[in-house]
């Protein structure tokens, strides 16, 4: 598969959140009118899919190694494409449904919570993924120490942290790190093939009810974003864990 950053993850996320302090439409004809006008731009958004309550999704075959998808919940609209090969074919797609959501959906400024865009890089690993964070993200740390307890072994090593980037904290980043071994797979040594996560969220709260467009928003993060994963995320966060993976193969 082709992605950007395919030299440091096996499968790469870029994903667009808009959410909402009001109960999003779920009437039939909004739902579907707006599912139809992004299926003109993008034909092969063919798979309709409810959940069991008032969600909605429009998404491409899953079976191939990228895709395209778009998801309606109650108070939250969604977009994102798995391993697109250049971000600015997923930031289109975002573009899309951030210009049809007020005309659509009649989604307003006023009822706005935040706006996010994410980056999402996975790397895949059989075997204990706490024990690869301990030991490519906590070495050397104070935390590290806890290791060294007899008999200790790691089993939920999954930070988040969240940074404040405007003096008003309204612009906010956050680097989540998610693994996915349970204690049953720590203790039988019989380990799935799901892949350690690495999210990095660009969030703009819109307190202040800034005059600009959700689209030109989108794309504000989407650069600031693109730029901290470059400078830091990538070189100090995924490459570590990537390396330790690779010294285990």
């Amino acid at each position: 598969m082709s992605h950007p950053y395919a030299s440091f993850c096996d499968e790469f996320h870029c994903n667009m959140r808009l959410g909402s302090h009001m109960p999003l439409p779920n009437q039939r004809e909004s739902v579907l009118h707006f599912f139809e006008q992004l299926q003109k731009a993008y034909p092969t958004l063919t798979r309709f899919r409810k959940g069991e309550g008032p969600e909605y999704g429009l998404e491409e075959d899953r079976t191939g190694d990228a895709y395209r998808w778009i998801s309606l919940e109650p108070s939250r609209l969604s977009s994102g494409q798995v391993n697109p090969s250049d971000v600015e074919s997923a930031i289109k797609l975002h573009e899309l449904v951030l210009e049809l959501a007020p005309y659509e959906l009649g989604i307003s400024p006023i009822e706005l919570d935040h706006l996010d865009v994410l980056f999402g890089f996975d790397l895949e690993y059989r075997g204990n993924h706490d024990e690869v964070i301990a030991e490519s993200l906590f070495a050397g740390s104070h935390l590290a120490h806890l290791l060294e307890i007899d008999g200790a072994r790691a089993i939920d090593y999954q930070p988040t942290l969240t940074i404040a980037l405007s003096d008003d904290l309204r612009l906010q980043a956050r680097v989540d790190i998610v693994t996915r071994t349970n204690t049953f797979q720590v203790r039988t040594g019989e380990y799935s093939d799901e892949s350690i996560s690495i999210y990095l969220i660009m969030r703009r709260f819109w307190g202040d009810r800034p005059k600009i467009k959700y689209a030109d928003m989108m794309r504000e993060l989407f650069s600031r974003t693109e730029k901290l994963a470059s400078e830091l995320v990538l070189p100090k966060i995924v490459r570590p864990v990537a390396d330790v993976i690779a010294s285990r193969s």
